[in-house]
């Protein structure tokens, strides 16, 4: 039997699947064919469970977190960005830009409103809090529905210190965009920011 960290975590996880949570997940992200997460595959363990079972495994090998997050299974690339986001919490300089660079590597696996929401402003928006956020531009204009939505939701993190110009520019530049999971994003971070600054 595969002793590996990976493997040992993958039957935690399947000791905890519930089908009937699976089935549900599978209609309210949209997995059907031609809708946004057409394919993506649940096995049925809510988040809280997630949170814990991540708090238990922070100290993986990063490249373990990653095996997790190149999963086709939801909850593993899910438990994978939690596992990430705690331990660039914990980190210092070195690992941080270790998850971060991680994370921009993977992003083609950050592909479900969850898992950009529980991610993108905990590592890209912090990590580029101080530094060029050119990338978020950049991202804004993918063709990616989930690259745009990293994008915008990374702002929450600049927000939160009471800085609203990247949220207001990128809102601006989402304006016309054609998916409604953008408008919701879009509307969520202006929301965030009318209640700290209803004027801007």
């Amino acid at each position: 039997m595969n002793s590996s960290p990976v493997a040992a975590i993958r039957r935690r996880m399947k000791a905890l699947a519930d089908p009937g949570i699976a089935a549900h997940s599978q209609r309210f992200f949209k997995t059907g064919p031609g809708e946004y997460a057409q394919g993506d595959r649940f096995i049925g363990i809510r988040v809280p469970v997630l949170r814990k079972l991540a708090t238990e495994q922070r100290e993986l090998a990063i490249g373990d977190a990653e095996a997790l997050l190149q999963s086709k299974v939801h909850e593993e690339r899910l438990l994978a960005l939690l596992i990430l986001v705690l331990q660039y919490q914990r980190g210092d300089a070195n690992v941080r830009k270790q998850v971060f660079d991680l994370y921009c590597g993977n992003l083609k696996h950050v592909n479900n409103g969850d898992l950009v929401d529980s991610s993108a402003h905990l590592i890209m928006g912090d990590y580029l809090r101080d530094r060029s956020r050119r990338l978020l531009h950049r991202l804004a204009r993918s063709q990616v529905l989930w690259e745009r939505r990293v994008a915008v939701m990374s702002t929450l993190a600049y927000i939160r210190d009471d800085e609203f110009d990247e949220t207001l520019t990128l809102a601006e530049l989402l304006l016309e965009d054609e998916e409604d999971l953008i408008h919701k994003a879009v509307g969520w971070m202006l929301r965030e920011v009318g209640n700290r600054n209803l004027a801007a």
